[in-house]
């Protein structure tokens, strides 16, 4: 259809130009050339960088579905122990290590490292937590400098827990990440 309009042009142009050419099939091939590189030009030229970066950021897998906070927060508290409080509005992790030094933390075997996940609907909450023999899982920090540096007020860490909630529900999160999370 397109190789036809650009004949239609390429004779009127012709008609106009008093040339006594005809579309010819080399004349053709040329046209196909043409409109050839008239494309991929153009997607080329419409292409644009879609990256977002996400920095800071807490994100994870919730049941095989991402799962992504839109606010965070880090604190270290008065006995050096660390929560990362992440939201999305009606869903919230929490992650407590009770240290905030690098290093991983077993979950469900004690309450000093702790994960939970709440979510609050139409004035309902359903809590999910780990703790001494309930649930599973860890809480790694980071000890790259770039990654973690509490001078510079930013923590950096990965997570997984397997929560559960009082009528013996579950909730899996997998591959988690808090990405240069703010100190607060």
């Amino acid at each position: 259809m397109i190789y036809f309009f650009l004949i239609r042009i390429y004779s009127i142009k012709n008609y106009f130009c008093r040339c006594k050419i005809g579309v010819t099939p080399s004349n053709y091939i040329i046209m196909k050339k043409f409109l050839s590189l008239l494309v991929l030009l153009t997607v080329f030229t419409s292409c644009e960088d879609d990256v977002k970066f996400n920095t800071p950021a807490v994100q994870g897998l919730k049941d095989n579905e991402l799962w992504k906070a839109s606010k965070f927060t880090a604190t270290v508290g008065t006995d050096n122990s660390l929560t990362v409080t992440a939201t999305n509005g009606f869903e919230t992790v929490v992650l407590k290590t009770a240290s905030y030094s690098a290093g991983s933390y077993p979950l469900g075997v004690n309450e000093a490292n702790k994960a939970s996940y709440t979510l609050a609907a139409d004035g309902i909450e359903d809590n999910y937590q780990t703790g001494t023999g309930v649930g599973s899982g860890e809480i790694v920090i980071s000890d790259k400098i770039t990654e973690t540096d509490l001078t510079k007020g930013f923590i950096t860490g990965t997570f997984r827990f397997s929560g559960l909630n009082d009528a013996g529900d579950a909730v899996y999160f997998q591959e988690g990440y808090f990405y240069k999370v703010p100190i607060k």
